[in-house]
């Protein structure tokens, strides 16, 4: 669901104060309905007017990147970073679903679907995220298990479960690789959860989101989602909902 006034903005009618005003006005209906009152919240299959002409719907588009390092996942960027938008060619208007930070790469979804990107990135759903992380350090069992049953964070919050596989280390190096599998979306989650282990993460690659991976895309390329990705992630969202 999206407010009303975001929709009207974002089909190009007016601008997102211009479009509080039409609704204030009584120039908007909602499946035939007057709405005056703003926050108003809307769905792609609701039929929208403005002055009863119907809005003219965008298509929803689903992008699965390949983001490199040292780009931004936001649409706009107030220090004028390289962002992963910019490497997608799409006349919709796009926008990441979550976050991967500047220095991360791996699976990103990109789409103008809001009740999608809710879905997927809203706590309850508990849509699975898998990491190849390399670190720092050698991890010892206790932390594995520490890892696996949830990390007090620095600010006092302590992460959910999550799923770790020791992949291989080296003592010489001072170094191991580890895949991890976690279930909720806090900024920066698998940096901080080894951080607060004493451990300093040098590579992070997501590898999985939610039912979808991909190892074929090369980084700084995409793909479109394909049917049967997008109504599985919806599935698995669900399924989490209910859980």
């Amino acid at each position: 669901m999206e407010r009303l006034q975001k929709v009207i903005a974002r089909a190009g009618i007016a601008s997102r104060r211009k479009a509080e005003e039409l609704i204030t006005q009584g120039r908007v209906k909602v499946n035939g309905i007057t709405v005056s009152q703003l926050g108003t919240q809307v769905s792609n299959s609701d039929v929208i007017t403005v002055d009863d002409k119907t809005l003219k719907k965008e298509e929803l588009v689903y992008y699965l990147l390949n983001k490199p390092r040292k780009y931004v996942s936001t649409a706009a960027d107030e220090h004028d970073r390289a962002k992963v938008t910019d490497l997608i060619d799409s006349p919709e208007r796009i926008f990441p679903v979550g976050r991967l930070d500047y220095e991360s790469t791996g699976l990103l979804i990109l789409t103008n679907d809001g009740e999608f990107a809710n879905l997927l990135t809203h706590p309850k759903f508990h849509i699975p995220k898998t990491y190849h992380v390399t670190i720092k350090g050698v991890l010892s069992k206790n932390d594995i298990l520490a890892l696996r049953r949830g990390i007090v964070l620095y600010d006092g919050i302590k992460t959910m479960r999550s799923e770790v596989q020791l992949v291989n280390y080296d003592r010489e190096a001072d170094k191991c690789t580890i895949d991890i599998t976690i279930y909720e979306g806090r900024n920066r989650q698998v940096r901080r959860m080894i951080e607060a282990l004493g451990y300093e993460v040098t590579r992070l690659h997501r590898t999985r989101f939610g039912t979808v991976t991909d190892d074929q895309i090369p980084s700084g390329s995409y793909r479109r989602l394909r049917p049967h990705e997008i109504k599985s992630l919806k599935m698995m969202a669900e399924e989490g909902k209910s859980e």
